[in-house]
């Protein structure tokens, strides 16, 4: 009896996806976080560079600033 209700369980447990839903579910969040970070660190060095430049030609006084 004991062998049947192991197997059983076993069945149940391989033809359950709740736990896979779950992996994917963390998997694409973790995907996003990822993107989420790559896109801000690319866009907060745009803008040092940015802000940068303006100093420099605010400092420069020559008017030749693009």
């Amino acid at each position: 009896m004991i062998m049947q209700t192991i197997k059983a369980s076993v069945v149940k447990f391989v033809k359950d996806e709740d736990g896979l839903t779950i992996v994917e579910y963390a998997v694409a969040g973790g995907l996003i976080t990822l993107a989420v970070v790559t896109a801000f660190t690319t866009l907060g060095g745009a803008i040092t560079t940015r802000l940068g430049k303006l100093a420099a030609c605010m400092g420069a006084g020559t008017g030749t600033c693009t």
